[in-house]
């Protein structure tokens, strides 16, 4: 176990203030909603969140994955579907901040100062797991390229200031055809499509965006023609791993539901919680817990000291999704048939797990990355 500085500790406070005073109150109505309170973003914003990622020398605070990820826990523990949206000019920012020019971070970055959201556009309705597959297209007309195609799941795209979409200069190319582009919200051509009616994470916003005949020019493009999937598989190298403190801290919600539902339950003249049956669940599922909460502590250290290791990342995003999945059931489970009420925490706990399992690259695409590295390592 990591022994916390007394700074990270302060920071861990102040996220699950902000979490338990501001955030709370309002989860179970924008559940119900499907709605991002923005009302909450702004709280969020004001007490600095948003900047906390950026290095300082740009007006950020330069706060490390380690330390990003002691908030995620404290948010996720109440709902991970806000910090999804709200933290996801974090994400956008990535490929910029990796491959960008010093002009394209600043001007990034003033775009979050002032707004807050950002939005990472790489999948595709055809082109999910399978980068190379991307449709939308970017075609040079001397100092602009014309961009047109839709992504979907955009997380945050209905209120996002600034968006980083990967195209394809050559369908024939595959993944060596993708090029990245920071691309203004108020460009012509662009509207909002579709908005999707999840079945978790429902306080975070996922929409399609359109982009028709978008015209950004030369300076806009991150990087050179073809460098795009460099830049967005560096990107989830870094947050594929660190997104699982989310996930810990649904799984911490489930067992202290757990904890207080099974001491006041009584089935046969006692607590629930005394039966070893349920103890042997609980401990099971701090047991689990435990271990993914090392294992995004470990990244998010190495990630820190500029350790990259796409194999370790899969590792953890993972273990802390398929984590969280089970610990999430298994609370379900302990709360019987009151678990599968809305009236309960434990089935919108689980309701939310599932995306896990799912986005930044499915658990089957990562355990491909993990075989194809045990391969290649030397004996």
């Amino acid at each position: 176990m990591y022994r916390l500085t007394e700074f990270e500790k302060e920071l861990q406070a102040m996220a699950k203030e902000f979490a338990e005073k501001t955030l709370a109150p309002v989860v179970a109505e924008c559940d119900r909603e499907s709605r991002f309170p923005l009302e909450v973003f702004k709280v969020y914003r004001e007490m600095g969140f948003s900047m906390m990622g950026i290095p300082e020398k740009y007006g950020g605070q330069g706060l490390g994955i380690f330390a990003k990820s002691l908030i995620a826990e404290e948010i996720g523990k109440i709902d991970c579907g806000f910090h999804a949206s709200a933290g996801t000019a974090g994400l956008a920012f990535l490929p910029v901040e990796i491959g960008g020019t010093e002009s394209q971070i600043e001007k990034y970055v003033d775009f979050i100062k002032n707004h807050g959201i950002a939005t990472f556009c790489l999948t595709e309705p055809e082109a999910g797991s399978d980068a190379g597959a991307c449709r939308t297209t970017a075609v040079r007309d001397g100092n602009e390229y014309v961009i047109n195609g839709r992504k979907c799941f955009a997380t945050s795209g209905a209120y996002a200031s600034v968006y980083t979409v990967f195209t394809t200069v050559d369908r024939s190319l595959g993944t060596k055809g993708l090029t990245c582009f920071i691309v203004e919200r108020d460009r012509p051509g662009i509207s909002i499509g579709k908005e999707e009616d999840k079945m978790g994470l429902r306080l975070s916003n996922t929409v399609d965006v359109v982009f028709d005949d978008v015209r950004v020019p030369v300076e806009n493009r991150v990087g050179a023609e073809g460098q795009g999937f460099y830049l967005a598989m560096r990107t989830l190298d870094r947050t594929r791993g660190s997104g699982g403190a989310g996930a810990v801290g649904m799984c911490q919600r489930a067992i202290d539901e757990c904890v207080a539902y099974g001491k006041q339950r009584k089935t046969f003249g006692k607590p629930i919680v005394e039966n070893q049956a349920i103890q042997f669940m609980l401990a099971d599922m701090e047991i689990q817990t435990v271990a993914a909460r090392e294992l995004v502590w470990k990244n998010a250290r190495q990630l820190d000291v500029g350790i990259y290791d796409s194999k370790l990342g899969a590792i953890v995003k993972t273990f802390s999704s398929d984590t969280v999945m089970k610990v999430t059931t298994d609370a379900v489970q302990i709360f019987g048939g009151y678990g599968y009420m809305k009236d309960y925490p434990v089935e919108k706990l689980m309701r939310d797990a599932k995306i896990w399992q799912i986005f930044e690259g499915t658990n089957q695409i990562q355990r491909m990355v993990i075989g194809r590295a045990l391969t290649k390592e030397k004996k």
